[in-house]
């Protein structure tokens, strides 16, 4: 397995210096684009890895599973979807398009930034701090990591610039869609998205939606097997943004990607996988991270289709 991964590095390698961070959040624009870094967490709980696997980095859209876990979690599969629908969309991931010309006006999915931020409305709580409490504490036992916290420097960039995503979570107020304080809802959902991660700690996280929400070393479940399913599903159709459909012919495993850098997927019943590149494509996505999961696909004969 070592070797295998070495090999992907080798091979995701040759996109190093193409792409760039995403500078519309000041703090993902300092990132260092030679950082490359791939992990696999097997069933047995054993992590391999090469590169920069102990960078941290955050979370970004990769976040939106956690969510969505934690969502699922206080408020059923029935008032979560009675908020965000379950379709696939060919639009940007922060696209506000589709919230005026969907005739129901919700987001299409959760892993869209409007669908996120309505799935974090159905987490509970008095306050922001309380409910992002829920979040943070369920993160920790997902990625296996007690110390987990949220990166202060870059939720302060994303709160100062989210303009287009505060646009999206008041279109849905006006529709009805989530009610309460915009503002406080944000709050949850930058903190979420600012997390602090490394390459390890995705690859358990994949580990766990790949072991059916089992935890790989322990043996607690996490994660009910039901909402394991809707999270791998949608993961599958919607994960990579507007690449999604192509990730599923080249690739082929439910996989989740964010514009911090990294990409984290699941293999159902073999392994977690984690890689991590802040050189982003046009569409968001790590490119070397994609170069590595097509090697491992390939390589592994990993792709469900």
């Amino acid at each position: 397995m070592q070797n295998m991964i070495k090999e992907a590095y080798r091979y995701a390698s040759y996109s190093l210096g193409e792409g760039a961070p995403a500078d519309y959040i000041p703090e993902l624009a300092k990132a260092d684009t030679k950082r490359l870094a791939i992990s696999i967490t097997d069933l047995a709980g054993r992590t391999h890895s090469v590169g920069d696997s102990q960078v941290r980095f955050t979370m970004q859209s990769i976040s939106k599973v956690v969510l969505l876990a934690t969502a699922l979690r206080f408020a059923g599969f029935g008032g979560v979807f009675a908020r965000v629908g379950v379709e696939p969309t060919g639009d940007p991931f922060n696209s506000i398009i589709r919230l005026e010309t969907d005739s129901s006006n919700r987001p299409s999915n959760p892993m869209i930034n409007a669908g996120a931020i309505a799935v974090t409305t159905c987490i509970p709580g008095e306050t922001p701090g309380e409910r992002f409490e829920h979040v943070l504490e369920y993160a920790r036992a997902l990625l296996d990591n007690p110390e987990l916290d949220y990166d202060k420097e870059v939720y302060r960039s994303e709160s100062e610039t989210g303009d287009r995503n505060r646009a999206l979570a008041y279109m849905m107020r006006a529709s009805k869609v989530i009610d309460g304080a915009v503002p406080e809802h944000l709050e949850v959902y930058f903190k979420a998205c600012s997390l602090s991660v490394n390459c390890e700690e995705i690859s358990f996280l994949g580990a766990v939606l790949a072991n059916n929400g089992i935890s790989p070393r322990g043996g607690k479940m996490l994660i009910e097997p039901f909402h394991v399913k809707v999270i791998r599903s949608l993961m599958s159709t919607c994960g990579l943004y507007d690449y999604s459909g192509e990730f599923a012919l080249r690739v082929g495993i439910p996989a989740k990607s964010g514009v911090g850098g990294g990409i984290m997927g699941a293999v159902p019943s073999r392994m977690g996988i984690g890689t991590y590149c802040p050189a982003l494509d046009p569409k968001g996505n790590s490119l070397c991270g994609l170069r590595a999961m097509e090697y491992l696909s390939q390589a592994l004969n990993l792709s469900l289709f």
